[in-house]
């Protein structure tokens, strides 16, 4: 496969026509989220190539290739990018001075590394978002410690805070929540050992719920439909299509979602998790890649998020986003003490189960359950697949 075709130092989009091979496309990390990507590449012959830190990092097993390597060595990255037609993402922690020196000699990087920052640095998101008039937490930032501006805070939205470190946290890593002004202080000094920090109110929530994008490099954007989520210590454990909440507030997060996109332009798919509020939707957090929320859009919609992703990224018209069935609920697979039963879980009807190919381990992240069909009792099924698979959460009752 040829190097991506370049004018200057600026990367054109791989030209795609009857004749040619769809492009070749390179993910960065060999997460779970690029093993459902080549799941969905492999229908359709689109040649990938995945960097992967570790063999048995879950993608490995199911690409044609891939490298070993430290996604942030240049000497690992740079030739490897090179042999790619355009380079994406499993996942934001990645040195985007790298990246962005790569952009510049003409690799194609998508999202660019503009749009990366928004979701590699939650100081970033913040204060650019919400200077753009993005409703946010309050909210301030600390890049040392000082304890008069968090007993001023504290004293302005307290005594609940939440505290997060700028770069690296997900699935609740790097967020602790606070309920007094020592325990606010502690984790500060704590989080601050590892670089700057967002302290924020800890808000009412009334729902949570998200919503993914997809944009190509045309600018194309397609919105799938809105769903529900359920947190779980920080993780998420749980989503639920259709949103019940009123047309209203229905509208404002579609607004909302619609907004982050446009300002993000994250060519590829990105994801954007909001707090229903009393005082309306609020930001939570932005994710420039396939994400938990979407999982669902495998057996619920036209067109995955996965897909829809590749095709995005690599040049290729996007997939119908809509919703091919009333209700859907996906319930992640979390570990707990020891793995359930494979046999079980697939013995209950209509229960789908993407397992990511990873090693047990409790409190991890092992894959999830989707059902879908024509009302609510979906709910019920999910999550008697996910238990039969022996995960630790438990139903929610919201």
């Amino acid at each position: 496969m040829k190097p991506p075709s370049r004018t200057g130092s600026v990367s054109v989009v791989p030209k795609v026509t009857e004749e040619s091979p769809p492009p070749r496309v390179g993910i960065v990390g060999g997460g779970q989220l690029a093993r459902m990507m080549a799941e969905s590449a492999s229908q359709w012959g689109l040649a990938l190539s995945v960097l992967a830190s570790r063999t048995d990092d879950s993608a490995v097993a199911t690409v044609p290739h891939f490298e070993l390597g430290d996604p942030n060595d240049p000497a690992i990255v740079t030739p490897w990018a090179e042999q790619c037609d355009v380079v994406t993402f499993d996942h934001e922690l990645v040195d985007l001075d790298l990246y962005a020196t790569l952009e510049a000699a003409g690799v194609l990087v998508a999202p660019s590394t503009a749009a990366l920052r928004f979701a590699s640095s939650k100081v970033y998101q913040r204060e650019t978002l919400g200077a753009a008039g993005v409703r946010v937490p309050r909210y301030v930032v600390l890049r040392d410690y000082n304890a008069e501006s968090i007993d001023a805070f504290w004293n302005a939205v307290g005594p609940e805070l939440v505290l997060k470190s700028d770069r690296g946290g997900y699935d609740g890593r790097g967020v602790v929540m606070t309920s007094t002004r020592d325990d606010a202080h502690d984790a500060a000094r704590e989080l601050l050992e590892h670089g700057a920090i967002v302290l924020e109110e800890k808000l009412l929530l009334l729902a949570e719920i998200a919503g993914v994008v997809v944009t190509g490099h045309s600018g194309e954007r397609r919105s799938y439909p809105l769903v529900h989520t359920v947190q779980s210590a920080g993780m998420c454990v749980e989503v639920r299509y259709p949103l019940t909440l009123d047309a209203a507030t229905h509208a404002e997060a579609a607004d909302l979602v619609e907004k982050v996109a446009s300002i993000v332009n994250a060519v590829g798919v990105m994801a954007v998790e909001l707090f229903v509020t009393e005082r309306g939707v609020i930001l939570n957090e932005v994710a420039t890649r396939p994400h938990n929320s979407g999982h669902w859009t495998i057996e619920g919609c036209v067109t995955s998020q996965f897909e829809n992703h590749l095709r995005a990224v690599a040049g290729l018209p996007l997939g119908d986003v809509s919703a091919l069935h009333d209700h859907v609920v996906m319930v992640n697979v979390v570990g707990s003490t020891e793995p359930g039963s494979l046999r079980a879980a697939l013995a209950l009807p209509g229960v789908h189960v993407h397992d990511y190919g990873k090693s047990w381990r409790t409190g991890r992240k092992l894959g999830h359950v989707t059902v879908v069909g024509t009302d609510s009792s979906v709910r019920v099924r999910a999550w008697e697949g996910a238990e039969a698979l022996g995960t630790s959460t438990t139903r929610e009752t919201t």
